[in-house]
């Protein structure tokens, strides 16, 4: 099936930062190009962190708050050394978690996932930075148009297992939520082809309304009598 690439979706003029850019450099980086983090990079355009709106805001997190208005608990150890930070190599997080432009969707997404993170640098074979994807990249492949989501739909997952006994089938679409129809020789095929329709880019969700199909009669005999030894 044809998975969109985080090299189709990534975006390719990024905003970087070195690891001795200051502070309030950071800051204004952000600010012109309207984003809320940006890679670290180290002498050789690899992405040694990433340092975002959140870890520049442990400066102003760890101030004292001489209004007693805000109790809140005082920073662990780690985060008040960061908001000593001066540099970006001070304040950035560390080590950056990167893709590769020839991962999935379902590759990257399950990556910011597990690291909890909301963008992703997106590196070549030495590592040296490419562009960058984030979460709405991500979420882009749901703006598939139906049609050519049906169309990959019946080409590539009931086109595949006609000869299994999916010939029958016939998928309908509507804002990427696919409606599978008619009948299968073995319905064990069945949680097969759903699981097949959810892994199409763009798909939202799938029901199906599948029925066994009916078995064919007993052979019948030509001329009507039996045959003689």
């Amino acid at each position: 099936m044809e998975h969109r690439t985080i090299s189709e979706l990534m975006t390719r003029k990024v905003a970087s930062v070195q690891l001795d850019t200051p502070f309030k450099d950071i800051v204004q980086k952000l600010a012109d190009s309207a984003v809320s983090a940006v890679p670290v990079l180290d002498s050789l355009g690899r992405p040694a962190g990433v340092v975002s709106e959140a870890d520049l805001l442990r400066k102003a997190a760890d101030r004292s708050d001489l209004s007693g208005r805000t109790p809140l608990p005082h920073l662990e150890a780690w985060e008040r050394a960061r908001a000593e930070g001066r540099t970006a190599s001070e304040l950035m997080s560390a080590p950056a978690v990167c893709a590769h432009p020839e991962w999935t969707v379902v590759e990257a997404a399950r990556l910011m996932e597990v690291q909890h993170v909301k963008r992703l640098p997106v590196v070549d074979e030495t590592d040296a930075l490419l562009g960058i994807v984030s979460r709405s990249d991500l979420l882009r492949v749901f703006l598939r148009k139906d049609r050519s989501i049906q169309e990959e739909i019946t080409r590539e997952v009931i086109g595949r297992t006609a000869r299994l006994g999916a010939a029958g089938v016939t998928a309908e679409v509507e804002r990427g939520q696919v409606a599978l129809h008619g009948s299968v020789e073995n319905t064990l095929l069945i949680p097969v082809l759903v699981r097949m329709c959810a892994s199409v880019d763009g798909v939202i969700a799938v029901t199906e309304d599948l029925k066994p199909a009916r078995a064919a009669g007993p052979p019948q005999s030509v001329g009507g009598g039996r045959a003689r030894s």
